[in-house]
């Protein structure tokens, strides 16, 4: 069943929402990615992995966390908090969505500042790939609260879909477990900022 239909039939979204754990930057070590996966807004899983800082590897450990796994057959919606983790490894969106055959949500919690991430990408070896890799995920939708890009659904329906998934506040509570969890994991408690 896909989204739209599930929204009209008020049925239950699983989704899994993806964030990087806190890391400290320019130590060359890995950092680790929770993936926490839930039914609407209820606490159903979690997937935890790690990507390199600044790396090219981040679109293949989400796949590989989620191909051949327990979750995704059951999942209907990927959400990522904002498109890089650790720091500059770029999701690269339309690839995700077509390897899960899922629809995949690159979510912000206010429009980024697309100069400035220029600027800071430039910076980094390989920047024009890099800025490829940022362009190919597409317009920003903006539905306040939600800020978002999308590859395999329509930016309304994940609209609607973020509101569901949301128990309160601007982060759906998938993003909002993900980021607590792996605070939590690497420091030893979760932050204030979800």
């Amino acid at each position: 069943m896909n989204l739209e239909t599930l929204l009209k039939l008020n049925r239950v979204i699983r989704v899994i929402g993806f964030d990087d754990a806190p890391f400290e930057r320019h130590s060359g070590e890995p950092v680790s990615i929770a993936g926490v996966v839930c039914g609407g807004t209820r606490f159903e899983g979690v997937v935890w992995g790690q990507v390199q800082p600044d790396g090219w590897d981040a679109t293949d450990t989400l796949c590989h966390l989620l191909i051949g796994g327990k979750f995704l057959d059951q999942l209907h919606l990927v959400l990522i908090d904002g498109i890089g983790f650790g720091g500059f490894n770029l999701i690269d969106l339309p690839e995700l969505a077509s390897r899960l055959e899922r629809p995949c949500v690159a979510v912000m919690r206010r429009p980024p500042n697309l100069s400035k991430i220029e600027q800071a990408l430039r910076r980094l070896p390989d920047a024009d790939k890099r800025l490829q890799i940022l362009r190919r995920a597409g317009q920003i939708h903006a539905y306040p609260p939600f800020f978002f890009q999308v590859c395999g659904e329509e930016p309304l329906v994940i609209a609607h879909a973020l509101e569901r998934l949301t128990d309160c506040g601007k982060v759906p509570e998938a993003l909002r477990l993900a980021h607590l969890i792996g605070a939590a994991v690497i420091t030893g408690e979760s932050g204030s900022q979800a």
